[in-house]
């Protein structure tokens, strides 16, 4: 029986399992069964085959990913948002490989990839899905890009699909600590009550991965999916944007009602609406930072910033304007939102806010 087959078949078996009391524990060992054939089913064959992948140079200053079933118009969009011209048709897979474009916003050079449609079953490599998924975990962002005059159920699938290749979106990676050791048994506590996993979960899921020594610490609350992410770790965490397009095609109060829900952005590439206030979406999601460098006695310089990421520190300045400049750092002048007064006189451990001028002092 190869993997693709008892996949499917732990995944019947859940199914048709009753939740409750009696049964967590076998549900337990179902899930974590589950996530360790997916994770065999991602990893490459030992063989060394050599397949058409699609590799492509991760540049610029982020990497996002733009995913979705085939012709929701995602080529469309590339070619409205970059300078890449990629082929755009009435007809379904017209893209039939990776497409790099780069979006030019605010100073900075955002890596946009324009992926073969996605269809169900792509986790399982039905329609090279399992290279588009690759390409996704490298990604910093996805851009889930959606047809606004279909059900949502599209949406539904593709949040499957991600989540069974262990891309998870817009959350946030579990509290927990976990060690494994050479002996001494399983060291379990928690600094929490918990309600949804206990010592007795946690032994059960750990003995299927053939794990008997380790350490666990639960810091929150958290599931025993949670926890089989955990142990795994080979989960990507990444945040997520899910674009409506065609909305010329639908009625006002349907607009209306998916532009309210969370994460969600409403455009039509054809007729280029609201491409800006995504841009802007894509931005703040991305968490950039534009970081402007000043010389002595001269002005700032506006047009060559520095693209940083939110929360960056003076340390991290130094290391993007040269490499030795931490070491022979005195102290640094900072003008901007991040400062009390302007210019403030800060140490290398000052943390930066967006559009902030530094000036760096040697030894």
């Amino acid at each position: 029986m190869g993997i693709l087959e008892k996949i499917a078949e732990i995944e019947r078996e859940i199914a048709r399992t009753q939740k409750n009391k009696a049964t967590e524990y076998h549900l337990g060992l179902l899930k974590a069964k589950l996530a360790k054939y997916r994770s065999q089913l991602l990893e490459p064959s030992k063989k060394g085959e050599k397949g058409e992948g699609f590799d492509v140079l991760k540049s610029g200053d982020a990497r996002v990913a733009l995913i979705g079933f085939p012709s929701v118009g995602k080529s469309t969009m590339l070619s409205t948002l970059t300078k890449t011209e990629s082929e755009a048709a009435n007809y379904e897979f017209t893209t039939l490989t990776c497409i790099p474009g780069v979006i030019e916003y605010q100073g900075a050079n955002i890596q946009l990839l324009d992926l073969p449609g996605i269809i169900e079953g792509a986790a399982q490599g039905k329609g090279r899905g399992r290279q588009v998924i690759a390409v996704a975990r490298t990604a910093d962002l996805v851009l889930m890009m959606l047809d606004a005059t279909k059900p949502n159920v599209h949406r539904e699938l593709l949040e499957r699909e991600l989540e069974s290749v262990g891309i998870r979106l817009n959350k946030r990676k579990p509290n927990i600590y976990f060690k494994q050791k050479k002996g001494g048994g399983l060291s379990f506590n928690a600094t929490c009550s918990l309600t949804r996993c206990n010592e007795k979960m946690v032994q059960t899921i750990l003995h299927s991965f053939k794990i008997f020594n380790a350490e666990v610490l639960f810091r929150e609350d958290c599931t025993e999916d949670e926890f089989i992410d955990v142990v795994t770790a080979n989960r990507v965490y990444l945040p997520c944007l899910y674009v409506y397009n065609k909305i010329d095609q639908i009625s006002i109060e349907e607009v209306d009602r998916l532009a309210r829900q969370p994460n969600s952005i409403v455009v039509s590439c054809n007729m280029k609406l609201n491409l800006d206030y995504m841009l802007e979406a894509l931005w703040e999601a991305l968490q950039l930072i534009r970081v402007y460098t000043k010389k002595p006695g001269a002005p700032p310089d506006f047009d060559d910033g520095l693209i940083l990421r939110k929360g960056v520190s003076v340390e991290h300045v130094c290391h993007a304007i040269h490499r030795t400049l931490a070491a022979q750092f005195k102290y640094a002048l900072v003008w901007g939102t991040s400062t009390k007064y302007s210019p403030q006189r800060v140490g290398i451990a000052h943390v930066m806010a967006d559009e902030d001028v530094i000036q760096v002092v040697k030894k």
